[in-house]
């Protein structure tokens, strides 16, 4: 039986139109590592209709050479919602941004971090890999979701939520390279020492082909470049 025949099932934490960028249905692990809990991870990104993925609205050139705002990306400001009920374990907020994203220095310091965890030094530490994020149990797996904008975490450890209840914003903050949501389940509250738990989502809508039908999906894992939203999405 694979790795990924009985995943645990949760909604989808975003509305409207996302595109998956890393999956556990590429490869495992997802993110080239077992470090951090990230396993069975998932990245997702908004992008607009040029060929290739888009995250802003500059053109290629202008976007390798110069770059762009952050807040003028797709992604970044759009709702981030609890994909279970649960309890929130943690809540961190207050990690900066960077204003602006140039793609050789945010793809250097995505290297630089994930060769030193990778070995395993400096000390794992979830706010500088993570950003601003919250984990909600729910039962004995627990749920993180990373990246968010500052100032934007909504929830505070010890609340229960609920299904759906919004909980911070896609951001840019921790180990990344643009504005996305950084969403995986572990075992542990600390995902320091967490292994990761495989993860579907219950109900949402596939393209895979630009041009092609979106078409409804069960407890599904998507593949890498799939555009997805939840059925409730009006976009």
């Amino acid at each position: 039986m694979g790795e990924l025949d009985r995943p645990v099932v949760v909604d989808l934490p975003l509305r409207g139109e996302w595109t998956v960028e890393r999956t556990p249905a590429e490869r495992i692990p997802s993110h080239g590592t077992d470090v951090f809990g990230q396993r069975y991870a998932y990245d997702l990104i908004r992008v607009d209709d040029r060929p290739g993925l888009h995250v802003h609205p500059a053109g290629t050139l202008r976007w390798v050479v110069l770059g762009g705002r952050t807040r003028d990306c797709y992604g970044w400001g759009q709702p981030v919602h609890a994909a279970a009920g649960g309890e929130v374990v943690a809540a961190l907020d207050g990690v900066g941004e960077r204003r602006r994203i140039h793609v050789v220095r945010e793809s250097w310091i995505a290297l630089r971090n994930a060769r030193a965890y990778g070995r395993g030094r400096p000390p794992l530490d979830t706010g500088r890999l993570a950003g601003n994020h919250v984990i909600i149990r729910t039962g004995d797996v627990y749920a993180l979701y990373a990246h968010l904008v500052p100032g934007s975490v909504a929830v505070v450890a010890g609340q229960d939520v609920a299904a759906g209840d919004e909980i911070g914003e896609v951001g840019h903050t921790g180990n990344s390279t643009a504005p996305h949501l950084h969403f995986h389940l572990m075992d542990a509250a600390d995902p320091v020492h967490a292994r990761g738990i495989p993860c579907a989502f219950a109900h949402y809508l596939v393209q895979r082909d630009r041009d092609g039908p979106w078409e409804p999906v069960e407890s599904g894992i998507p593949h890498r470049h799939d555009r997805i939203r939840s059925p409730s999405s009006s976009s």
